[in-house]
């Protein structure tokens, strides 16, 4: 009998304007304070420019979110709609 084997995880790269709610989600919840250097991957992409991202993870794909100041101000205003539905 052959040992069960699991499908390859998906690595995506998401740039601030293709991020959906449920990525946003995964990185509120990961980094609820916020994220700091030692949380941040860099890479140098396919044209040689240095690229830094946040990882989270699901079961089946891990994503690579791009960082900068526009995706910190999105997490921020998420949290503040997630703490004000619950009032």
């Amino acid at each position: 009998m052959k040992p069960e084997t699991k499908p390859p995880v998906r690595r995506i790269i998401v740039d601030f304007q293709k991020l959906n709610d449920e990525i946003l989600e995964l990185l509120v919840s990961k980094y609820p304070y916020g994220y700091n250097s030692s949380d941040i991957i860099r890479f140098k992409n396919a044209v040689g420019e240095w690229v830094e991202c946040a990882e989270v993870r699901t079961d089946d794909t891990i994503y690579l979110v791009k960082v900068s100041k526009r995706l910190e101000n999105a997490m921020s205003d998420y949290e503040e709609d997630e703490d004000e539905a619950y009032y």
